[in-house]
């Protein structure tokens, strides 16, 4: 039978899950998962793939990554080989490390993405571990901090500050992610945002504006709560062009 194809999502969003095969246990101490975090956090941006949460377990990983230009495939792959290569190593054993393929699932509204967000980080908690708070290999931590690898940008905009983000963590009602209103909105919102925004009745106008002026256009669309795709789709402008703007 063949394979299910994957699910794409509009918004770039996804949440992965990788697994060891038959519960294989994936880290046996501090220097594995450091190791595993370090080459994530390379191929991250070699692929450029932001990471946006993420929370190593004992025998499975979860992921929360923005990936706009489709290359999350890439990044597993890299990340796959190298760390089934140092474990196999390290611990004299052969074969596969994973579950078949990772889990992938698509992110597509704003409600949807603070419920896997917070999911993500109370991991340890659910499995009686200890508080999220508290738990080491989680990106909690890195929620605002300015250094880390971790892009928390857009779940900043949603959640609030130090304190609304504490709050949200540690509520158990699904209501608490619900409450936020999507900012992503079909075509007719974008191009009624566009034209209020940048005063033009098309989006295919930005194809004639000069480099300068229509980077800031594209970077005011983004800020706006346009996606990528829908940028790339109502102005005509190559997504690697948008991204980069």
């Amino acid at each position: 039978m063949p394979r299910q194809a994957r699910q794409l999502s509009d918004s770039g969003y996804l949440h992965l899950i990788l697994r060891g095969i038959g519960k294989q246990i994936l880290f046996e101490d501090r220097e594995d998962r450091e190791f595993f975090l370090s080459v994530l956090c390379r191929f991250c941006r070699e692929t450029e793939v932001a990471l946006c949460a993420y929370c190593l377990m004992e025998n499975h990983v979860h992921l929360l990554v923005n990936d706009p230009k489709g290359h999350t495939a890439l990044l597993m792959k890299k990340l796959g080989v190298s760390y089934a290569r140092h474990f196999n190593g390290k611990y004299d054993r052969c074969g596969h490390l994973f579950q078949d393929r990772y889990l992938s699932e698509a992110i597509e509204d704003d409600g949807y993405l603070l419920a896997v967000f917070r999911y993500i980080l109370r991991n340890p908690q659910k499995a009686g571990i200890c508080p999220a708070a508290e738990y080491e290999w989680s990106s909690f931590p890195a929620y605002d901090d300015g250094d880390s690898f971790v892009d928390t940008s857009l779940l900043r905009e949603l959640i609030g500050g130090r304190e609304a983000y504490l709050a949200f963590l540690s509520s158990d009602s699904e209501e608490s992610c619900m409450e936020y209103e999507p900012v992503r909105r079909d075509d007719d919102w974008a191009k009624e945002t566009m034209k209020k925004l940048l005063g033009v009745s098309s989006g295919t106008a930005l194809q004639q504006m000069d480099r300068a002026d229509r980077g800031a256009a594209l970077k005011a669309l983004k800020g706006a709560g346009l996606t990528v795709r829908q940028i790339e789709r109502l102005t005509g402008i190559n997504r690697n062009v948008v991204q980069k703007a």
